[in-house]
């Protein structure tokens, strides 16, 4: 799927997104490793801003997200949390950023979308302080072989649909990267990753 495509998906779908960040089968999981963010946060793809409820009142939230749709979601969404926020419209895999300029980096749900998951990654070690921390939520490849064939099975359909990929193993994506996992779990029939890394 081309860039615009990629994009246009996702605008269209920022009214269905926005409606999750009150009703989300994640939100337990969501609130368990985004509480652990702070200083200065950036969030990439934000998308409609499912991870406000779980942030503490004094970070400070950078924003990327290449849909405008999504990012005027979550600019809308900002106005009811004490943190400061800045938001950027931007594609994750293309834009550059400072070196060790964020102490917590938050990816939810956004590595299936891209081309190229594990040079995102390596770009989440170089703009990561060194002491900092790399809070990951992502949907993969099931743990369930059933569950698993259908997954890949589906995936072109699904993809040409949602614009996701549904038969990533996110914890084999992270371990090819540069990052350094810490502690990483696995929920809803190993649907759901949950991964604490570091730089």
């Amino acid at each position: 799927m081309d860039r615009q495509s990629l994009i246009q998906k996702f605008d269209e779908q920022a009214k269905k997104y926005s409606k999750r960040r009150k009703n989300n089968h994640a939100y337990k999981f969501r609130q368990r490793i985004f509480q652990e963010a702070e200083g200065k946060v950036l969030e990439v793809s934000i998308g409609a801003g499912l991870n406000f409820p779980f942030y503490n009142k004094n970070i400070e939230l950078t924003g990327i997200d290449f849909s405008h749709e999504m990012l005027k979601s979550a600019q809308d969404a900002a106005k009811n949390y004490p943190f400061k926020t800045t938001f950027i419209q931007e594609d994750v895999e293309s834009i550059e950023l400072s070196a060790s300029s964020f102490d917590t980096i938050v990816s939810s749900g956004s590595l299936c979308a891209y081309q190229d998951p594990i040079h995102v990654l390596n770009n989440f070690q170089k703009w990561c302080k060194p002491k900092g921390k790399i809070l990951l939520l992502e949907h993969g490849l099931c743990t369930n072989k059933t569950l698993g064939w259908l997954q890949k099975f589906l995936n072109p359909l699904l993809l040409k649909l949602t614009g996701c990929h549904q038969d990533r193993n996110m914890t084999d994506i992270v371990k090819k990267s540069n990052l350094k996992i810490i502690w990483a779990e696995r929920h809803f029939g190993g649907y759901l990753y949950l991964i604490w890394a570091k730089p």
